[in-house]
């Protein structure tokens, strides 16, 4: 008994010392890496194959990697490319890196109910699907998720017009059609789609709502103003002086007021502080004919004033204009989370006029009708055009476009928006007037200097760029269908028989043309390799959701079978399937 009890202690024994020098050699081996597997990799053109290889792979290395359950292998791609693969039984494994790069796939590791994952996707952009029959009085498109002045090519909203100057053809900045559209467009279908705004009503001249405090001689009275028939704030300031309001106000960004300014020299001027590091930054809106600038912690916005000018709605995104401003000083490249910011005060200075002033979550319509406004005043009563003032060059081959170039897209976006104003103000004239007017680029060749091409001289089309040779772009060329749809949907049958002839040819065109932007895997942007002789123009991703979406919402009120199939033919290459080959 005694030695059976002997031989199971030095079993035991020797097992354990077994398992512990097995342990450490598994942990040894897991701390070796086999060397070039680093995902890199580097294409050389024509000339020779480019070694990628980083480093040799010794033979304990490549031993390691056996007793892993796997083999490093060389891989050549193509006979121009060659990186480290790993070959598991009959499988050969390509790094992801590569694989992203060449044949332009996504791809992330994502971890959800305890598991990780690998999501592999062909395309980066999404389908929006219509959930009813698209009316010309309703949210435009899925615009509800845009937020145009928040863009990168957005210099900064104007102070005077309350719209967007973008700098996306010319960094000194410029009023582009088309981008105050979408930034119309998008707030009234945000005012569709979004909960009321909460609103807090600081000031309205007739109630004492507001403790204002005046520094140095400054003064401001409460008074009758004729103008606009209300009680409001005059205030009149010394120099160095101010008529200042304190608030802790936080979550509402979104300032309002009316403000008169009767000197030059009169401003207005928001304290925002970040909750967390005190940090202060003052937004002035001042009497200038500078768009934006800065100087240090003060971001300056220009107004256009005059001493006999009517009063003047403001409308400001606080964060928004913050944002620009910090942009400008390269310090702003991430976005500050409102979370953490507060406005802290408010102050007036020179000599004016303020009322109704108030803090918010948003102000959508007020900025739809911003731009409806913008579009009235400047479209060009002879034309009826809204030019765009930047020079365009599109394609090798093709005639730059000189400033002053129209666009069936931007006419089609802008016509949309004017169409809506017309809709939701209950048939206020001047805004019908304006989306008629600006049929008449869709009548003259774009040659001529209207938007008006032909294809194979047959069939009409209404080009976004209007370059010679034309381009036949499609997405734009279908944006303006949708805006001469909405005016003649929402005209009174007399006035909107030119629309329906426009919008009719335009759909006999699309639907002749369609298939050829279809490539078998994506779509083509335009045509530029049929008038240019060129390879096509493929669409980027964006681009081509762009055009399923815009066949899935023409299939709502257009029921010819060619749209909605070739629609879901598109949206089966966005998830990898190609066209039959032969």
């Amino acid at each position: 008994m005694l030695r059976l009890n002997v031989k199971l202690l030095l079993f035991l024994v020797f097992g354990l010392v077994f398992v512990a020098t097995w342990s450490l050699w598994n942990r040894c081996l897991d701390g070796l890496h086999a060397p070039g597997w680093d995902n890199n990799f580097k294409h050389n053109g024509d000339g020779p194959l480019q070694d990628v290889f980083s480093g040799n792979s010794p033979v304990a290395e490549r031993q390691t990697s056996e007793l892993q359950g796997y083999e490093e292998i060389d891989c050549l791609i193509n006979g121009d490319v060659a990186l480290k693969c790993r070959k598991e039984g009959d499988e050969v494994y390509l790094p992801f890196s590569f694989i992203h790069k060449y044949f332009e796939v996504y791809g992330k590791l994502a971890t959800y109910d305890g598991y990780e994952r690998f999501e592999w996707s062909h395309s980066y952009s999404k389908v929006f699907y219509p959930k009813a029959k698209y009316e010309p009085w309703g949210v435009f498109m899925y615009f509800e998720n845009y937020n145009v002045e928040v863009r990168e090519r957005v210099k900064c909203l104007s102070a005077t017009e309350g719209v967007p100057v973008s700098t996306q053809w010319e960094s000194g900045g410029y009023y582009y059609p088309t981008q105050i559209a979408q930034f119309g467009l998008s707030h009234y279908s945000k005012n569709l789609t979004e909960p009321e705004p909460r609103r807090k009503v600081l000031e309205d001249g007739d109630r004492d709502l507001a403790h204002w405090q005046a520094s140095g001689s400054s003064t401001f009275t409460r008074t009758h103003d004729p103008e606009v028939n209300s009680v409001v704030i005059q205030f009149q300031t010394s120099v160095g002086g101010s008529i200042s309001l304190k608030l802790d106000h936080v979550l509402d960004f979104v300032l309002m007021m009316d403000i008169k300014f009767l000197s030059m020299n009169s401003s207005v001027t928001v304290a925002l502080q970040n909750r967390e590091s005190r940090q202060l930054w003052r937004l002035h809106y001042v009497c200038s004919l500078q768009l934006i600038y800065t100087q240090d912690q003060d971001i300056f916005h220009g107004m256009a004033c005059d001493d006999s000018a009517p009063w003047h709605t403001l409308i400001r995104d606080l964060v928004v204009d913050l944002q620009k401003g910090l942009l400008i000083q390269n310090r702003g490249k991430r976005k500050l989370p409102r979370s953490k910011l507060k406005v802290v005060g408010i102050a007036l200075r020179g000599w004016g006029k303020v009322d109704n002033v108030s803090l918010s979550t948003s102000e959508h319509l007020a900025h739809f009708y911003d731009a409806a406004q913008w579009f009235v005043k400047h479209q060009d009563p002879n034309t009826g055009g809204w030019a765009n003032p930047v020079k365009r060059r599109v394609a090798a081959g093709m005639q730059d476009l000189e400033p002053g170039w129209y666009s069936a897209m931007g006419q089609g976006h802008a016509i949309s928006v004017l169409a809506r104003a017309y809709h939701h103000s209950g048939g206020d004239p001047q805004y019908l007037q304006a989306a008629i007017n600006g049929l008449r680029p869709f009548r003259v060749p774009s040659d001529e200097g209207g938007v008006l091409a032909s294809f194979l001289k047959k069939f009409p089309w209404y080009e976004e760029y209007p370059t010679k040779p034309a381009s036949f772009v499609l997405n734009g060329f279908i944006y303006s269908l949708l805006g001469l749809y909405d005016l003649k949907t929402i005209a009174p049958p007399a006035q909107s028989k030119e629309a329906s002839v426009l919008f009719e040819q335009g759909m006999v065109s699309l639907k002749n043309l369609l298939l050829l932007f279809d490539t078998g895997a994506g779509t083509s942007y335009d045509l530029r390799h049929f008038t240019l002789g060129t390879a096509p123009n493929l669409a980027r991703w964006d681009y081509h959701a762009t055009h399923v979406n815009q066949l899935l919402l023409l299939a709502t009120i257009d029921k010819d079978p060619l749209i909605e199939v070739t629609a879901r033919r598109w949206i089966g290459y966005m998830n990898g399937k190609r066209a039959a080959h032969n």
